[in-house]
């Protein structure tokens, strides 16, 4: 098979297109999650809640500007073909590149800062962009992009469980996680949630989890089924919308699974806050 070549030109424009859309427009399925979590709350301070979230949503949507002031760090999940070429800058280059348009263009936050301790002096672009790239089959390039915001991202957790723990203390760890988080991550949550791999691989589990379509049930009935325990037990914690009180803790929770070594059971929990700002686009 001949190689496609594809220049930065013709992608940068669509990305930075892409990463405005994400932060001015809610995702369909939350908004309608968040309109039908609206109609079963019995608490009248929680769907007084709700309703600003969705009135938030519509503004946002009509006068263009982002649905939350953290404006999030950008995450990239890239599926590149082995049959494709960049010919002029790599990949990084590209989405930082793009970032750093969107940013002026959409009046994102600058919210990245060069150093972790030491220099915490801002980029004032948001880059780098954090970018996680797989080589596939083919010569098309798929992004699945996130704008993932801080408050929630600080709540989330990783375990390394022993491989005799079973379901229930799985339930109870993102539970648990929960109840830490209290309203920091902004509820209500989507909850994405990794398990197996090992140490760094169910935390990219837990993250790529999160894009995965709210109304879409997990293939593997066993897996379904653990989502709806957790979503159930999640939501009969009581925190509720923005913990507020209620039931609406959560709108979904997402499972992503990898074989893991006999010796070893880790799950890794990444807490999405209802904004859910994501995109895929393929080139």
């Amino acid at each position: 098979m001949s190689v496609r070549t594809l220049f930065s030109k013709e992608i940068i424009p669509l990305i930075v297109q892409e990463i405005g859309k994400i932060t001015c427009q809610l995702d369909t399925d939350v908004e309608n999650s968040l309109q039908r979590m609206r109609e079963v709350e019995k608490s009248e301070l929680s769907r007084d809640v709700l309703d600003i979230l969705v009135e938030n949503a519509s503004l946002a949507r009509t006068e263009k500007i982002p649905l939350c002031q953290d404006t999030g760090t950008l995450v990239v999940f890239a599926s590149m073909g082995k049959d494709l070429y960049l010919a002029d800058l790599t990949l990084q280059e590209i989405l930082d590149e793009a970032m750093q348009i969107a940013q002026q263009e959409y009046y994102l936050r600058a919210s990245m800062v060069k150093d972790p301790i030491y220099q915490r002096k801002n980029t004032l672009n948001n880059c780098p962009v954090i970018l996680h790239l797989e080589m596939i089959p083919g010569d098309r390039l798929t992004l699945c992009i996130a704008q993932k915001g801080g408050g929630a991202e600080n709540m989330s957790r990783l375990q390394m469980f022993s491989p005799s723990a079973d379901e229930n203390e799985i339930i109870n760890f993102v539970v648990e996680t929960v109840k830490r988080a209290g309203s920091k991550a902004c509820p209500p949550l989507i909850i994405g949630i990794g398990i197996g791999g090992n140490f760094e691989t169910c935390a990219l589990l837990a993250k790529r989890a999160i894009f995965d379509p709210l109304t879409k049930e997990n293939e593997h009935p066993n897996y379904a089924e653990l989502e709806k325990r957790i979503l159930s037990a999640v939501n009969d914690t009581g925190i509720g919308v923005q913990g507020m009180g209620g039931e609406g803790t959560a709108l979904a929770v997402k499972i992503r699974t990898s074989p893991c070594h006999l010796a070893s059971l880790p799950v890794a929990v990444n807490l999405q806050c209802h904004a859910h700002r994501h995109t895929e686009i393929t080139f």
